[in-house]
């Protein structure tokens, strides 16, 4: 998994989640990248300041970062959870439905194998994978 620093062409910044950089290109290329702020589909890479550990100064951003992004995920999947549909282990059965128009569009979560997930991806389908509850895992 690799994340870029991306940004529209009206200038807005936000993180990509990629399974590698030609997974980027190829989304690029064909207009899948839209900015979440103003739908704009003219997105590319931004400047993004290398991580370099051990510093003394990147030991002290680590752990309000882990925070920070454990609570984005905590987040994530309450909005997941609060606005999609439950269809458990039926997840990849349900999102070809919907993408084939079998079925009425909603927005679904549940349970996929891997290889599922990336036969559902081969196919044109938009999945992710969803953060995992962090309170269960305590």
């Amino acid at each position: 998994m690799i994340v870029y620093n991306l940004r529209c062409r009206t200038g807005h910044e936000f993180e990509g989640w990629f399974r590698d950089s030609a997974a980027f290109d190829a989304q690029a290329a064909d207009g899948k990248l839209v900015c979440p702020s103003c739908n704009s589909r003219k997105v590319e890479k931004a400047i993004m300041a290398p991580s370099v550990a051990g510093t003394k100064k990147a030991d002290l951003i680590a752990p309000q970062e882990l925070r920070k992004m454990r609570q984005f995920m905590t987040g994530l999947r309450k909005y997941v959870q609060d606005n999609a549909e439950y269809v458990g282990p039926r997840f990849a059965e349900e999102a070809r439905k919907i993408h084939y128009g079998e079925t009425e569009e909603r927005q679904i979560y549940g349970e996929s194998s891997v290889k599922d997930a990336i036969e559902l991806v081969e196919e044109g389908i938009d999945v992710a994978p969803l953060p995992p509850d962090l309170e269960e895992a305590n």
